[in-house]
């Protein structure tokens, strides 16, 4: 997993509250179990019209948002089912920072995994950053995660909280994975100790 230290990108707006799952990719979209390959999945149904041509309207179509890293949505984002599949299309089009006051749980520990940060501010601190957004389609943002700073790149700045632990694993670019390989030669010495008797590792 790609460490995440500092990112800078444009930073799309997505002024809707309760952004579940299976819009961030539809179920018809889970029959496989590689991480890659979701991009043109991603928020399906509004992104595309019923011909498959680009639905003008939505958000992520817009000419200025194009190339985003990053999205600030409404409250509960991500909520729904559990599907791992989200942050993959995410994380495949290209957004590695989803700022929101509020995330699905399950959503928000899938991110931790796959090397994406989840950044809960508050709701007039989602709000001003929205309209600032807004005003000036195509911004930039700068996400810091050692710093733990959210700023925009007209100066405006709000810091957020995260657990010492995801950040540090974050910082590292360590998945439950990674942290277990950590300790592969104590668990080498293990194996190496045990009864001839206990059935073999598979």
């Amino acid at each position: 997993m790609e460490p995440f230290v500092r990112r800078t990108g444009v930073l799309a707006v997505m002024d809707r509250v309760d952004v579940d799952t299976d819009q961030i990719i539809p179920k018809q979209f889970l029959k496989r179990i590689e991480r890659t390959g979701y991009e043109d999945a991603l928020f399906f149904d509004w992104r595309f019209r019923p011909d498959g041509s680009l639905n003008p309207d939505f958000e992520l179509n817009r000419p200025e948002y194009q190339g985003a890293n990053a999205l600030v949505a409404g409250r509960n984002f991500g909520c729904g089912s559990s599907r791992e599949h989200a942050p993959w299309a995410l994380h495949d089009y290209g957004i590695v920072t989803v700022i929101a006051p509020s995330f699905g749980d399950i959503f928000r520990n899938n991110c931790y995994q796959n090397g994406m940060l989840p950044v809960q501010l508050t709701e007039s601190q989602v709000r001003e950053l929205m309209d600032r957004a807004k005003a000036r389609p195509g911004c930039k943002v700068t996400v810091d995660l050692e710093q733990q700073t959210v700023t925009l790149d007209d100066g405006w700045s709000a810091h957020f909280d995260i657990d010492p632990f995801r950040r540090d694993c974050l910082l590292k670019g360590l998945d439950d994975i990674g942290l277990t390989l950590q300790h592969e030669d104590e668990i080498a010495a293990f194996e190496r100790q045990r009864p001839a008797w206990l059935p073999a590792k598979r």
